[in-house]
Formats: structure tokens, sequence, C-alpha cells
């Protein structure tokens, strides 16, 4: 197969174009600019384009199949080129879809959790030495990209995105799918730039499961009403498994989940991932492999890369990294932190940095998220507010929207950098949540004040 990417140096475009160079297809890609790691990890194979731009002539009638990212515009000229050629044109998730049609697609969707259950998923089939196919949102150990295609492996196991599949295409993502096996994590407005009210939103995951294969089943979260309900109400999945959180016990810092064969220590702490691991557990079981195996694997399960990722600890302090950003995510991650270490000092810090977060209407979804937090503070930059052409956002909005009166914003990045390395870090945990980096913030630099 020749298949050219548009936009290949994207975070999934890349992963996915290393995958089909592994499986022995011809690989081809533009992009306007490719920052690390992708472009070093595609110049290895030999799949970085020779320079940046946008090349109609690349393409031909010998290329099967044109993959188009989605930080590509729709005017694009090699989409032009393609679309005047008649070539077959593929979103991401289309192609995924074409490449698993003989396989059992194992599908994992929700508002939060999903990359997590989907790590914890693969883990334990790597653990056990079972091969699938897959597509997960993040790096993990002992995998060398995130998507893996094959001709010969039974499953392939799917992180479902909600967010849109392309600029031609404008479905969810997980809506092309079509899962035998499905999970929902939970439900929370997310994406508001796309889906405008919570109920356009909630319909999304109502169109996922009614998306599902006949004779498919359904696990889902039953501690989410909102998922409970659709669940509930679904025709098409033939069989249906809820899950809760399990329990558990937390002693000095560890927590033990009880198993039929006694308590179990678990590298990952907090009620969401706990939740997280027992809906993978169901979805393990509908591939094979019994209970006492999954506990066996997951005892080992450290987590996926910057979720409650632990940069560095001591004696006194720790510190941890998250990717959390939506109102629910920083919720559920601020309170694990707590939760598991109660006896100390919580310093949490969040970075408003996506679109959602930084829409004024949207902001008032984050009251009380960081209330476990001892002390907390934001940080954004009105310049990305700017950039992203927004109602520009004051302090007095975002006190407002979170409803504590202690709370700590920053918008200079400087600043905030002298104000977090001025902390007593004795008897502390430290919360670094953003999907950025705080205006160019080393995190490594924070954690050798621990040494």
């Amino acid at each position: 197969m020749r298949v050219h990417f548009i936009a290949i140096g994207g975070s999934a475009m890349h992963n996915l174009a290393l995958a089909l160079h592994h499986k022995g297809d011809q690989v081809t890609g533009s992009d306007d600019t490719i920052f690390e790691p992708s472009k070093s990890r595609l110049e290895k194979h030999g799949l970085l384009p020779a320079e940046f731009g946008w090349f109609p002539e690349k393409l031909d009638t010998t290329i099967d199949a044109v993959i188009l990212g989605m930080h590509a515009k729709a005017d694009n000229p090699e989409l032009l080129k393609a679309q005047e050629l008649g070539l077959t044109i593929y979103s991401y998730p289309e192609y995924l879809h074409e490449q698993s049609k003989n396989k059992t697609r194992v599908v994992i969707g929700g508002s939060h959790g999903k990359t997590t259950i989907t790590s914890m998923i693969l883990h334990v089939m790597h653990y056990h030495d079972k091969e699938v196919d897959y597509m997960v949102g993040a790096q993990l150990e002992g995998f060398d990209t995130m998507v893996h295609l094959t001709d010969d492996n039974e499953f392939m196991v799917l992180e479902g995105d909600e967010y849109l599949s392309s600029p031609i295409d404008r479905r969810p993502k997980f809506h092309l799918y079509q899962p035998n096996i499905a999970l929902i994590s939970g439900i929370a407005w997310d994406h508001i730039n796309v889906f405008p009210t919570w109920e356009n939103y909630l319909s999304q995951f109502e169109q996922f499961v009614e998306l599902m294969k006949d004779g498919s089943i359904l696990v889902y979260n039953e501690d989410d009403e909102a998922v409970k309900q659709i669940a509930e109400n679904a025709t098409k999945p033939t069989r249906k498994h809820g899950y809760t959180i399990p329990d558990h016990t937390i002693i000095n810092g560890t927590t033990l989940l009880e198993t039929p064969e006694g308590d179990m220590p678990l590298e990952i702490f907090g009620k969401h991932n706990l939740s997280n691991l027992a809906g993978a557990k169901w979805m393990c079981q509908h591939m094979g492999i019994d209970e006492d195996d999954f506990y066996e694997a997951i005892a080992t399960f450290k987590g996926a890369s910057k979720r409650l990722e632990k940069i560095c600890q001591n004696k006194s302090c720790v510190i941890f990294k998250d990717f959390a950003h939506s109102p629910s995510k920083v919720e559920a991650t601020t309170n694990a932190v707590h939760q598991q270490y109660s006896e100390r000092k919580l310093i949490a810090c969040l970075e408003l940095h996506t679109y959602s977060s930084l829409n004024p209407e949207f902001l008032e979804e984050y009251k009380n998220t960081l209330d476990a937090a001892d002390i907390a503070v934001v940080f954004y930059s009105p310049a990305a507010v700017a950039i992203k052409q927004l109602q520009p956002v004051s302090k007095e909005q975002i006190l407002e929207a979170f409803d504590r009166e202690d709370l700590i914003v920053h918008t200079d990045p400087t600043a905030f950098k002298e104000w977090l390395f001025a902390q007593n870090l004795d008897h502390t945990a430290v919360l670094m949540m953003s999907s950025g980096n705080y205006g160019g913030l080393d995190l490594q630099e924070l954690a050798n004040k621990l040494d």
C-alpha cells in the first residue's frame, strides 16, 4: 500500500504513520511544521518530510490512500489535489476502522479515564503476552508506538475520542469505530467549541452506543448517572455490565485493593483510577483474561504518561504532573492526591490552556474543583486567550468561577515560577495540572529542588 499523510506531524498521525511503516506499507507525508518528539521519531524511520510545507505534486494516482489530519484545513493544497485526482481520502479514525473491519473492535469512550483504561487493558494483555492491535492516546511503558496494526491479531483496542474526525468529516471519532465491545467511563461536558450544550454533548454518547455492532457488549460506569441512563436505555448492545469503585483501603500512602486472594497493593491511586481499574477488568475478561490473571498484571501498572505521573519524591515531598484540564478531571485528580496524602499540605497548580477552559461562559464549570487543595493556584496566559480569539478573561472572573477566596491567580510565567520555587515543600504534595507547560516551566528544574 502507498499511503500519504496530510499533516503527518501530529501526535496521533505520526504514530499511525510509524505503525503503517512497521507493517510494511510505503508511507509519505507533509506538514507545515513538526515538533518533538514527532520530528525525531519520523526522522529515525526515514519518514520526516524533506522540507516543511504543502506540495500537491507529491500526490498522484499511484497513491492507494490519503489520511487527513485535523491540523490540515479544508482548503489544504494537497487535499484539493487528492480530491481532484479522485483518491481515496480517510480521516484518522476512518482508516483505523478500515484496518480493523475483520477484527473484534474494543472501544473505550468517555469524557475522562479513557486513556488510562485503554492503557490498563494493553498493560494486562502485554503482561500475559496476548498480542492485540491498538490505538491509545499516550506513550506507554513497554510499547514503541501509540498505534499498532497487523493483519493477524484478533482484537483491536481503540481509545474512543469524541472530538471531530477531520476538517471535512465533522463526526466524532468514536462514531466511526462501531465496536463489538465498548466501555463508557463517564460523561462531563467538554469541547464546548464543538458541542455547545450539555444536551448536544450527551447525544454523542447516545449515538455511540446505538452505532455498536449487533450482538455487542457494553461495559459502563454505573456511578455516573448520565452514563447509567444511556446504558439502561440503549437498545443495540446485547449484554450490559455495570461497574463501580471497588473496595479498597489506603495505608501509609499505598492503596490496597480488596481481592478474593486478599488485599493487593497498587502502584496507582485515587477513586477515579480505581473506577478505571474496575472497568478495565470487565473489558479484559471479555477478551479472555480471567480475574486472577488480571489482578496479577494490574498490580504492576504504574499509570499512563502524564496521568498522575510522579516526577520525583523524597521523604518530605512528592510532585505529580497530570494532563487534567477539564473540570471533572481537575476535581477528581485533586481529590485523589488529597486522599492519598491526607497528612500532607497539598499545593495544586492548574493551567487553563484549552479553548473550553479559557471560555468565560464555561469557566463556571470549575466551581469548587480545587477545594481539596490547601493552596490552590490558577495560571493562564492572556496571550493564549488572544491567540484563540476569545473574550479577555480577568482575574476577578477566575476568582468568581472557582468560588474560592484564597485562590492565587498568575498570568505571568516568570512571576508564577518565582512564586512556586519560593514555596516551602516540606511535608507537601505538589500537583501540576496542565495540557500546556505554564509558559515554559521546566518541571525537572522544580524536581531538582528535592535533591
